[in-house]
């Protein structure tokens, strides 16, 4: 049980990467916070989770709304009497040729992923600082490291993310809070199935060509990575014991990228 009274504050974990991360969690003795803007999504998984055994509470959060996440990690904490790990997780992809790409969708594709990492670290830190203790926990991707076509917003997103886990490794060091990024590869998830017509659409090759040279072509193995894969790294990185392990990011992908 790696992780015994720990709370923890997970977004977009109604389903995909992030349910995954926070039954990980609770499986290793956590209490998690299935933060969503789906609800119902955010109560079903909440309710699976108590049906095993588990701790959890559904909450209702926008990223990108400063008060919708405050409201939510104060309700966390409140119910919890502490946060010690952050898993910023919520996102979304869009893709398009720049020439193409309208602006408010680039803004709204940023402002998930960037501006509600900023916003829940705020939010969030006010309740580790005190304590002397914290795991921030940040979803990067490989494309925090590597560019690929048709993605100038998710690609921006996630070096944008990257810098941000950074300055938090220095902000937060004289308060006893780390802070890194998970950098995955490729997880088929319903946001990378998707991408797949998606892609070879816009490029003008086969779906077959979109996952064996796009998607999978640089890795070692032809593989995609796994929710569990990334599962096993937020837990990793929550459980850590010492502040040693600070400011990095780790990249599960099948040696896509090797930092």
């Amino acid at each position: 049980m790696q992780l015994e009274g720990n709370v923890a504050v997970v977004t977009g974990a109604s389903s995909g990467i992030g349910r995954t991360i926070a039954e990980t969690f609770v499986r290793e003795g956590g209490k998690v916070a299935i933060c969503d803007i789906n609800m119902g999504g955010a109560e079903k998984a909440v309710a699976e989770i108590k049906a095993a055994g588990g701790d959890a509470m559904a909450v209702e959060m926008d990223v990108t709304d400063e008060d919708a996440v405050n409201r939510g990690v104060d309700a966390v904490a409140d119910r919890y009497g502490r946060i010690d790990t952050m898993v910023s997780n919520a996102g979304i992809q869009i893709v398009h040729p720049i020439e193409e790409f309208p602006y408010a969708e680039f803004r709204k594709l940023v402002t998930i992923h960037l501006d509600g990492s900023f916003l829940l670290t705020k939010a969030c830190v006010k309740h580790m600082y005190p304590r002397k203790s914290g795991s921030l926990i940040y979803m990067g991707s490989v494309h925090s490291h590597e560019p690929s076509a048709l993605k100038t917003a998710y690609v921006a997103a996630k070096h944008g993310i990257l810098g941000l886990a950074r300055v938090m490794a220095k902000e937060g060091a004289k308060h006893g809070v780390r802070s890194n990024t998970i950098c995955p590869g490729f997880v088929k998830t319903p946001l990378v199935e998707k991408q797949i017509p998606e892609q070879a659409q816009n490029l003008g090759i086969s779906e077959e060509d979109v996952v064996n040279k796009i998607m999978l072509g640089e890795t070692v193995d032809q593989t995609f990575t796994t929710m569990e894969d990334v599962a096993e790294v937020a837990l990793f990185l929550a459980s850590f014991k010492s502040n040693a392990l600070t400011g990095q990011s780790i990249v599960p992908s099948h040696g896509w990228y090797m930092a």
